[in-house]
């Protein structure tokens, strides 16, 4: 009979054991990764629309404020990223606020290295007349990743944001709309 010490039985699974629990963790840790990345990208989709969500209040208390000129404030093409935004001496109340909300579309909010940085990724705005009074203010934006497209009838930046093989017929545009009613003064 052999004199065998328990120490020399367990020799060799202990290495075993370590890379199964080497192998176990680091599953583990790229799962906790994958959660992460996907806590962030939802935290910045929620950052955007709430900072769309407070433009379009600007623009429909801007309109509601200045009843009278509402029809002026109706844009032939969304305001804000991709152009030049009105910088002649204002004359009106509408054109000063279509010029301040262009520029906060920009992100004229916060600058960061001279870049605006304070508002959505690629925000525009758009303002259309409905009729009888009616006035549907739209600000649009590019998501993260693509999603199911806004309607039809929502033609605010459309086809703006169609880049790649992930963002096509407009899955990536994001958008938030409100209506301005302007009732008839006698």
């Amino acid at each position: 009979m052999h004199n065998v010490t328990p120490r020399a039985r367990q020799a060799g699974t202990s290495l075993i054991e370590v890379l199964v629990t080497v192998v176990i963790l680091g599953y583990g840790l790229l799962g906790l990764n994958g959660l992460l990345v996907r806590a962030h990208v939802a935290e910045m989709e929620s950052y955007q629309r709430a900072q769309a969500l407070l433009l379009l209040k600007d623009m429909a208390n801007r309109i509601g404020a200045n009843r009278s000129q509402a029809d002026t404030y109706v844009t032939s093409t969304p305001l804000g990223t991709g152009m030049n935004c009105p910088t002649a001496a204002v004359a009106t109340r509408q054109q000063f606020d279509s010029q301040e909300w262009c520029h906060a579309l920009q992100g004229a909010a916060e600058a960061q290295g001279g870049t605006r940085v304070g508002a959505m990724l690629g925000g525009r705005g758009c303002v259309e007349r409905l009729g009888s009074g009616e006035y549907r203010v739209t600000v649009a934006w590019q998501g993260l990743g693509a999603l199911s497209a806004p309607p039809a009838g929502l033609g605010c930046a459309s086809h703006l944001y169609d880049q790649g093989t992930i963002c096509v017929d407009d899955r990536c545009r994001r958008t938030l709309t409100t209506v301005v009613r302007i009732a008839a003064m006698p």
